[in-house]
């Protein structure tokens, strides 16, 4: 079993950053592909960033490219978001997301989630 718990979120005017912080339990952290995902009120839940179990892989989704960096730190059993030139509609609930696979993973098919850290960028 792998518990996440997100952090990091909270109100920022635009233009502003945010680091999200996901901390993970469990001795194998290292052999985990991490995700972070976002849903919005009345949206369903879309894919963010990801990263591979070592961090040589990463992936994101159109509307944050060049503004949001995965990383991780193994040592830590942490892995991060740190969101630059945030705009309102990146306003939302953020997840982030383990599986134990070595492949970067940008679907839903994780088997892990955490709770949710909310985001709020105001115009």
């Amino acid at each position: 079993q792998v518990q996440l718990v997100e952090s990091g979120g909270g109100l920022v005017q635009a233009g502003g950053s945010l680091r999200l912080s996901c901390a993970a339990s469990g001795r194998t952290f290292s052999t985990y592909a991490m995700g972070w995902f976002r849903q919005a009120p009345g949206k369903e839940r879309e894919f963010v960033a990801a990263i591979s179990w070592s961090g040589g892989s990463t992936a994101y989704a159109d509307s944050v490219k060049g503004r949001f960096t995965i990383s991780r730190n193994n040592a830590k059993n942490t892995v991060y978001l740190q969101m630059n030139s945030l705009k309102p509609e990146d306003t939302a609930v953020y997840y982030c997301a383990a599986r134990n696979t070595i492949v970067i993973v940008t679907s839903m098919r994780y088997d892990y989630w955490g709770q949710g850290t909310q985001v709020t960028v105001s115009s």
